[in-house]
């Protein structure tokens, strides 16, 4: 028994293992073609997403490596592929923006550190789920605003600039600089990145014409590689090309895999790295469960949001330990993944397997990429980041979703990319709660036909008895709202009011600060010789009473509880304040009318 209850435990925190008790040949052959796809999906992103960061290629490729079978292993998800991505590199190219270029990689490696541990730690503490009260629209702005920053931030290698500015100066003055200070344009570089936009985008319209997935990306490396070695083009050539072509290159990738090495650097720095460590680890976890999420609603498969928070802390934190910069889950290599007909997370792994046997056997060759067409890749993707459609849906349904959007995406730009998000998050959270602090307070009536409903304009007001339905969070962000809702009950309470029947069935989450503007409120009709009967009382509320002793203040008679029928506790107050009322009743009553009928038969319609 107690194995098994181990067992059980292993395959729940080591997913992957668990899906090998149903693991057939045809299952295998599945997820090796998946993982083969995407691993050529990987190598040139990976070298790309490390260049968005400006640390050396080799970095991306062990990232795909190491994190891609981490975040397998662990993922909730079955096609989910971890490593580095778009939106973590253009946030870590922010976060790095201080520091020299000599220690940017140790940063990097040590903010992967970081960020692993502020994702295990939101996992230990089954904080995931929080993710849900994120709003959707910040990761919209984010997504057009890191676009943006993209395609500026490579637009120097597109066209052969150098980059001009100090590490600790703002991205745009950066770019600025760059644009008007970085020399005359090279052509050949030039004539590389656009080539590769066009010829990116030539086959990926060959592949929707023929139906079959090309790996575009790879083919366009191979491709401007083969043509900066065959016409050495390479910028410091042995026959002087500097001045000729000056086209850059990524440089010497070595024929080795990431090796173990516990992450160092400038510890004196570590505050400074705190702050974009905890937004780039929020950004990855809501990155990572959107795209989960997205191909769970299409599999139909049951995702613990839980174990994909620590599936993507454990990534963070083992790559960290093996030279690898922090990523996320892939939006593009992940659907690649689920289209090519991944099964299981072993299609992670036979993908990291893939891209660490690259670099064993062709590592050296890629010496020959050109910048220029990282760029052209990178600028590709910037375009594709874009959800148009979406962007648009978001920006015209509620100036709520638009103002939220435009904020995170404008603060992108103008701020930083990896605080963008914690903007995003804490603007919507200061739009949503005056919304949320909202109440309603609705006056109700009966009409002569023995109805109680929502009182009109032409209905008659009665004179003795007043009836109210509220409704809303009883939250201290409420109070003010449930103030002004109970002075516009005072003050209809005057002019012979006698009874006032308060409808509290749809009122939430009782906080201290309501509750004694509610105390408040009964003791002043109390003063003014005015009864107030509670009705519509829920069980969790009626406890609250108990616990600050408002049941023993009021007595049982003036706390109506809710019952199974609808409605039941309304009624049972109106006709006893008409008991209380006695003879004392409006001249349109349909009490006052009913006296020569049988009064036992007498009842509401509600």
């Amino acid at each position: 028994m107690k194995q098994r209850l181990l067992t059980h435990r292993l395959f729940r925190l080591v997913p992957a293992l668990d899906s090998l008790r149903k693991y057939s040949p045809n299952l295998f052959y599945r997820d090796l073609m998946a993982g083969l796809t995407v691993a050529a999906v990987a190598i040139p992103q990976a070298m790309a997403y490390a260049a968005i960061a400006g640390i050396p290629v080799k970095y991306g490729l062990y990232t795909a490596i190491v994190m891609t079978a981490v975040g397998a292993l662990f993922d909730s998800s079955k096609h989910l592929i971890n490593g580095p991505t778009n939106a973590i590199s253009i946030a870590l190219l922010s976060a790095l923006g201080p520091f020299a270029e000599s220690d940017r990689v140790a940063m990097a490696v040590l903010l992967a550190l970081f960020i692993g541990l502020i994702q295990t730690g939101i996992t230990l503490f089954r904080l995931g789920d929080l993710s849900r009260y994120i709003s959707h629209s910040v990761i919209v702005g984010f997504t057009a605003g890191a676009a943006v920053l993209l395609v500026l931030d490579q637009l120097k290698n597109l066209v052969g600039f150098s980059g001009v500015g100090e590490p600790e100066d703002h991205f745009i003055k950066r770019f600025y600089l760059t644009m008007s200070e970085g020399g005359p344009i090279d052509g050949y570089t030039l004539a590389l990145g656009i080539g590769t936009i066009a010829l990116i985008l030539s086959i990926r319209w060959l592949s929707s014409r023929i139906g079959r997935q090309i790996p575009e990306f790879m083919i366009v490396i191979i491709m401007t590689a083969a043509i900066v070695w065959g016409f050495d083009l390479a910028k410091g050539s042995s026959n002087d090309a500097v001045v000729k072509h000056g086209v850059a290159v990524i440089g010497e990738v070595p024929r080795a895999l990431p090796s173990f090495a516990i992450p160092s650097g400038d510890w004196g720095q570590v505050r400074q790295l705190s702050g974009s460590a905890l937004a780039i680890a929020i950004l990855g976890l809501l990155e990572a469960i959107s795209m989960a999420k997205a191909i769970a609603a299409n599999t139909k498969q049951k995702l613990d949001i839980n174990q994909q928070c620590l599936s993507e802390g454990l990534a963070n934190l083992t790559g960290s330990f093996f030279q690898c910069f922090p990523g996320s889950g892939s939006l593009t290599r992940s659907a690649i993944n689920h289209h090519a007909g991944a099964a299981t997370q072993w299609s992670g792994v036979f993908s990291a397997v893939a891209v660490a046997a690259f670099v064993l056997l062709f590592a050296p060759l890629a010496q020959y990429i050109p910048r220029a067409t990282l760029a052209g890749i990178l600028i590709v993707s910037a375009w594709r980041m874009l959800d148009y459609e979406r962007l648009k849906y978001y920006v015209r349904t509620t100036r709520f979703d638009a103002g939220i959007v435009l904020a995170t995406a404008l603060s992108a730009v103008a701020v930083s990319v990896e605080f963008c998000v914690m903007i995003g998050t804490f603007l919507s959270f200061i739009f949503y709660v005056p919304r949320a602090a909202m109440m309603h307070l609705t006056e109700l009536t009966i009409t002569s036909d023995r109805v109680i409903r929502d009182r009109m304009r032409g209905d008659q007001p009665c004179s003795r008895m007043l009836i109210y339905d509220m409704e809303g969070e009883l939250f201290f962000g409420s109070a003010q709202n449930l103030e002004k809702s109970l002075l516009r009950i005072e003050h209809r309470a005057v002019d012979g009011i006698r009874i006032i029947v308060l409808r509290l069935k749809r009122v939430r989450n009782p906080d201290a600060v309501c509750l004694s503007l509610i105390e408040d409120f009964l003791e002043r009709m109390d003063s003014h010789g005015i009864t107030v009967l509670l009705c519509g009382i829920r069980q969790d509320m009626f406890k609250v009473f108990e616990k600050i002793g408002l049941t023993t203040r009021l007595g049982p008679n003036r706390i109506y509880t809710e019952s199974d029928a609808a409605w039941s506790s309304t009624l049972a107050a109106v006709r006893d304040a008409h008991s209380m009322l006695g003879d004392d009743l409006c001249s349109h009553c349909p009490v006052a009318r009913s006296k020569t009928s049988d009064d036992s038969k007498w009842h509401y319609i509600i």
